[in-house]
């Protein structure tokens, strides 16, 4: 039984433990929480790469005592020659591939403007030491996870072939062994430069020269102006105001909105006990809901049709939320979307707090490795249309749809709590999931995230959308769900990846941290 741990002197979570030890021994050093979050977010971009890499998107929650939170969105948009002739005769954006590789990778930039919103904070640690533990396993070697060897031999056939993916991640052409050492050399010297040169350098300098011309070789219509065309953006967060905590996500394109409108209008429905019935069917039935109305709003933020936040107004919550039945389901499905992601969270000494997500989209996510750099490049374009008239349809410079979106709550007590998992449509849902057991219904943190999850929708490499739940729900819930018009399947496994790599950490009023790591995950949390 994994319990909930504490901390007094700051603290770090993450789904891999060698990024969660990377961010606890800068805190150790005596760097602050953005300084640790860039430790971890680029020690897990090498150890985890089947969930992240720095060809990917990130985005940014940040709380500093006494000031109102601050979101950066590190999403890159569609490539200048990324228009529908660009996709000529074709249906649909390529899943793999470089014609996947549509847009501009942000993450990077990211780290950059983080750490430069901490510049006066306290005397910088500098890149070199940030970047250390990265370069070290990316050099050195890291061992191959269970999760990693199961998803290259489940989509080695869409994958092998692709640029640079088998030199990179089989081992004389084979599946590396669970536990077999991976070097990573060419990302080393990646890594090693942009510690050197500045994380600007892979936008304008030459390693930015580099991977615009590789990317232009082997087909994608990504080009090195486009990188430096680019750079993060402060934006706005989405709040919601409940009972007895201010929560905050980031605004479109991500799918913050849905999280926060599913916490709002389960919180309406008056539920009083965790993980029955009424728990269950309330969220998913406040999922639904917020789904369609997702689907109606979030786009690149310069096309939404109406405010997210008149979605999130007292007023419209009460409305939308007399809408669900407590006893039946209403209809579904709907299509879904795939995603891997990695959420990490860190808090230092001084209660500064950070949640923060990066991803590449599907696993390994265009699937391409580019040769020069061993950078893995994103496929987050193919979440844009050919369809003109759709929402999110494919123009140049457009940023596409996001499901990332990590969450951070301000407690009226004095509590501050960062939360977050990946797991694409299952992001919001588990985030509510989590949410509702520790702060509605009083679990302990670690419980909450421990606790058996559900997930409606499809899932990794398959079309059924129906409501899937872990084993370890009772046989009389699953009953009591059908009775109601849910379509339900009990997954085999008692805790599924499935579910997505969960994690959330807690800052008292009195200065100690409470941290909870995913059991599903590779992860840990290190304290201090």
């Amino acid at each position: 039984m994994l319990h909930t741990l504490y901390a007094t002197d700051g603290m770090v979570v993450a789904p891999h433990h060698l990024a969660a030890q990377a961010g606890r021994d800068v805190l150790r050093d005596g760097g602050n929480a953005i300084e640790a979050m860039v430790a971890a977010a680029a020690a897990i971009a090498v150890v985890y790469p089947h969930m992240n890499a720095i060809g990917g998107d990130g985005f940014w929650l940040i709380h500093e005592p006494g000031r109102e939170p601050v979101a950066i969105d590190a999403c890159g948009p569609a490539a200048a020659l990324a228009d529908r002739d660009f996709y000529d005769g074709l249906e649909a954006i390529p899943t793999r591939g470089p014609q996947a590789a549509l847009t501009v990778a942000g993450t990077v930039d990211g780290w950059r403007l983080a750490l430069a919103h901490a510049a006066d904070w306290s005397t910088p640690l500098g890149l070199p030491r940030l970047l250390a533990a990265a370069i070290r396993h990316a050099r050195d070697g890291f061992a191959v996870t269970r999760g990693q060897r199961t998803l290259v031999r489940g989509k080695f056939e869409q994958l092998a072939a692709l640029p640079g993916f088998a030199e990179t991640y089989l081992s004389a052409g084979r599946l590396p062994e669970i536990g077999e050492r991976l070097h990573l050399p060419r990302l080393a010297c990646t890594l090693e430069a942009l510690a050197t040169r500045g994380l600007r350098d892979f936008y304008e300098g030459e390693l930015a020269d580099a991977i615009g011309r590789e990317l232009a070789r082997i087909g994608s219509p990504l080009r090195t102006s486009d990188l430096a065309g680019y750079q993060a953006a402060r934006v706005a967060p989405l709040e919601l105001r409940t009972r007895t905590a201010r929560v905050f996500n980031l605004p479109p394109p991500t799918q913050g909105l849905a999280t926060l409108m599913i916490i709002g209008l389960f919180e309406r429905l008056g539920v009083s006990r965790a993980d029955g019935f009424a728990h269950v069917h309330g969220l998913v039935e406040a999922t639904k809901l917020a789904f369609v109305s997702r689907d109606q709003v979030v786009s690149d933020p310069r096309r939404v049709p109406v405010a997210p936040r008149s979605l999130l107004t007292p007023d419209w919550l009460d409305r939308a939320a007399g809408e669900i039945s407590p006893a039946t389901a209403s209809p579904w499905p709907r299509d879904a979307a795939d995603g891997d992601t990695i959420w990490l969270g860190a808090i230092d000494r001084d209660g500064r707090a950070v949640s923060f997500i990066q991803s590449v989209y599907w696993e390994f996510g265009s699937g391409i490795v580019l040769g020069d750099t061993g950078i893995g490049w994103q496929n987050r374009g193919i979440s844009f249309s050919l369809d003109p008239a759709a929402l999110n349809a494919l123009e140049p410079g457009r940023k596409p749809f996001h499901t990332l979106n990590p969450s951070l709550a301000l407690f009226d007590d004095g509590r501050v709590m960062p939360f977050g998992t990946m797991g694409g449509e299952g992001q919001p849902q588990t985030q509510a999931a989590v949410f509702s057991r520790y702060a509605l219904f009083g679990q302990e943190l670690q419980q909450a995230v421990t606790a058996p999850r559900w997930l409606l929708g499809r899932t990794w490499g398959d079309d059924d959308t129906r409501l899937k739940l872990e084993a370890r729900f009772e046989p009389a819930l699953a009953e009591a769900l059908r009775a109601a018009g849910h379509r339900v399947e009990v997954l085999d496994q008692a805790y599924s990846n499935t579910m997505g790599h969960a994690g959330a950490l807690v800052r008292r009023a009195d200065g100690v941290i409470e941290g909870a790591a995913d059991p599903r995950s590779d992860g840990i949390v290190a304290g201090l």
